[in-house]
């Protein structure tokens, strides 16, 4: 394992994107740039309430970011975490390639 299995960090990320309607508000977000909660709710079959803690999930994984204009909360992207997440899979997968590559050269042995 890798030191970043344990990562608090990495697994606030992997619960937030478990979850499909969360992954949709991340793409909607990366293609409009911003958008409140109302805006995003009026083009999923969501309610507002429930768009809003799938964003607090989000903003807690450090997925989105909120700063309020006016009256209203507006969300982007922070796409960092998702890199560090990246970073955390790529590494278990080197692993598990390296581990498949051994257990290859035993077999043919």
């Amino acid at each position: 394992m890798t030191a970043l299995a344990g990562d608090d960090a990495v697994t606030e990320v992997l619960v937030a994107l478990a979850d499909p309607t969360r992954r949709l508000l991340l793409d909607r977000l990366a293609a409009h740039g911003e958008a409140t909660a109302t805006v995003l709710a009026g083009r999923l079959p969501v309610s507002r309430q429930a768009i809003v803690k799938h964003l607090a999930v989000l903003d807690r994984a450090g997925l989105v970011e909120g700063h309020k204009q006016g009256r209203e909360m507006r969300y982007t992207v922070r796409p960092e975490p998702l890199g560090a997440t990246a970073r955390w899979m790529s590494a278990v997968a080197m692993q598990w390639d390296t581990r498949l590559a051994a257990i290859k050269r035993i077999a043919e042995r």
